[in-house]
């Protein structure tokens, strides 16, 4: 008989697999990933925050992360064909797959659509968008685990701080060239990847928001493949940063996200000039309540679906437990002094 697993360091093998295996529905990660897909074409809201909601975040984050090292393996070797085997072999295929095709569906279809609400219906949008950021606020913390301290305020205030400065910079008009198209890419897919922080809020930052949804509703493939390019080095520059803040800080890194987060609502705020200045609630403000009650209840009503998902199979979602795995750098700062 297998002997259990100590009580002072609980194996991670068996419950990360079977805790896995409740993301690894094709057809459900297509939908996450239609999801991602549909809120990155909306200023202010962060695909990153949807991928937190729905439990794949980490999946996707050492996903992109042994892309990127089995290609620079192919590259630079040593050992490149088993290097490469390694690498690719560790990638979750079942929740990257799914999600890639879910979110090019989104893209394809929702991007003239999502564009036309958001210019027609600015603040009643806002505030939709308002609500579920809010309410996606304690994923990070809850997967930050442990009790929450004085202390932490030293993590989540300043990045609430850089995240509220970066997103009162006001919109600037710029012709759309070759180089900004991959500069802007660049800076866009890192943001995706970021919790809190919006590609699209970035390119509309600097005058590309429009044009980018008219190039990918009109198919523009001049423009778009200088975009991927853009996206594609910002993959490689950004990703491995992040899977070793998850690997190694992981409670800092899920606070952090939740400052980004906060900081980042800043943006939503419904009612607001088109330089970004701040108004108090006017009109019919109700309809705007209404809206981000609305959003709260979307975002509430997946929180739940995923508690009784991980109470059902008696297994944490897999960012839990890659805290679990990979927090204990984290646990004496933050956690129980004595432990």
């Amino acid at each position: 008989m297998t002997p259990s697993p100590t009580p002072d360091r609980p194996s991670t093998r068996s419950t990360t697999t079977a805790g896995a295996e409740v993301r690894r529905s094709i057809p459900g990660n297509v939908v996450r990933g239609a999801l991602i897909g549909v809120v990155e074409t909306v200023p202010g809201v962060s695909g990153g925050t949807v991928a937190l909601v729905v439990g794949i975040y980490d999946e996707l984050i050492n996903s992109a992360g042994h892309v990127v090292s089995a290609g620079r393996r192919a590259v630079l070797g040593p050992d490149r064909s088993a290097g490469v085997r390694h690498h690719l072999a560790r990638v979750e295929w079942r929740i990257v797959v799914p999600v890639v095709i879910g979110m090019v569906l989104a893209l394809g279809t929702v991007a003239g659509p999502m564009s036309h609400l958001v210019d027609e219906h600015p603040v009643t949008m806002r505030a939709l968008f308002f609500g579920m950021v809010l309410a996606s606020v304690g994923v990070p913390l809850r997967l930050a685990g442990g009790a929450l301290r004085a202390r932490d305020a030293g993590v989540v205030a300043p990045a609430a701080a850089l995240a509220f400065v970066l997103v009162s910079v006001p919109p600037t008009t710029v012709a759309p060239a070759p180089l900004l198209v991959v500069l802007a890419a660049m800076v866009a897919v890192s943001a995706l990847l970021l919790p809190g922080l919006s590609g699209s809020f970035l390119l509309l930052t600097v005058g590309l928001y429009q044009p980018t949804l008219r190039a990918v509703d009109e198919l523009d493939v001049g423009y778009l493949s200088l975009f991927f390019l853009g996206a594609a080095l910002g993959m490689v520059v950004v990703v491995k940063g992040l899977q070793w803040l998850l690997d190694r800080h992981h409670r800092v890194t899920m606070l952090a996200l939740t400052g980004l987060m906060l900081g980042a609502l800043r943006t939503l705020w419904p009612w607001q000039l088109d330089d970004r200045t701040l108004l108090a609630p006017e009109g019919e403000a109700w309809v705007q309540l209404l809206a981000a009650v609305a959003g709260c209840a979307v975002v509430a009503l997946l929180l739940v679906v995923d508690a009784r998902t991980r109470a059902r199979t008696g297994h944490g979602s897999q960012e839990e437990l890659a805290g679990v795995e990979s927090g204990e750098d984290d646990a004496r700062p933050f956690g129980d002094p004595g432990r």
